[in-house]
């Protein structure tokens, strides 16, 4: 497999950590996005959306980073990861929409703001990483993953954006329960860490 990624990017880490957690091997492909590598027509051959992370398995491509999840999990067997029953399974696909809304538009477009400079107001994008972390703090209070007694691509989906939070000067100090899950993802066997960069809380 490869995997079309940029190491600053939260949606190609997710695809990368999963892809480590369920140890498969993949050749990783980066798309230079400072260069704009991803709107090339190579590339918008791949994905027309012209982003990544883009998969590519022996030809089946597969791109945005949730669909990669759910198409590894289903590939590789792992219901441990991505539940077959209606309840467990449904529980996953509520939080890959959290992945793909409130996170997306709160701690993700907070950190676009310094990494890449991105033209988002602070004062409305940081509310709204708070407000969707108060909410995962308080579903987490006396469990230890998002979904299920177990991690599945929920927890995934969710990780790198909260993680690096700090970039994006939200404050996670104030989320004991975020932290100590993060603290257990960051635990498992194959955790791919999610590059840093000093901005922010995280400067």
């Amino acid at each position: 497999m490869k995997l079309y990624y940029h190491p600053l990017s939260g949606h190609a880490h997710r695809a990368r950590l999963f892809l480590s957690l369920i140890g498969i091997e993949h050749q990783l492909v980066l798309v230079d996005l400072a260069k704009k590598e991803h709107k090339e027509p190579q590339f918008l051959a791949l994905n027309p959306f012209g982003q990544v992370p883009v998969l590519d398995d022996g030809g089946t491509i597969i791109s945005d980073s949730n669909a990669i999840l759910v198409y590894l999990a289903k590939k590789a067997g792992r219901t441990d990861w991505l539940p077959e029953d209606p309840e467990g399974a449904a529980a996953v696909q509520r939080w890959l929409s959290v992945a793909a809304g409130q996170i997306a538009h709160g701690p993700a477009q907070a950190r676009l703001i310094n990494v890449f400079k991105a033209p988002y107001r602070a004062e409305e994008v940081i509310p709204r990483a708070h407000a969707i972390l108060t909410l995962i703090e308080a579903t987490l209070a006396g469990r230890s993953w998002i979904a299920a007694e177990r991690p599945t691509i929920a927890d995934v989906a969710l990780y790198s954006y909260v993680a690096s939070a700090p970039e994006g000067d939200v404050d996670l100090l104030p989320y004991p329960n975020i932290r100590a899950w993060l603290s257990r993802i960051e635990a498992l066997p194959g955790f791919v860490d999610f590059q840093k960069t000093a901005v922010g809380l995280a400067a």
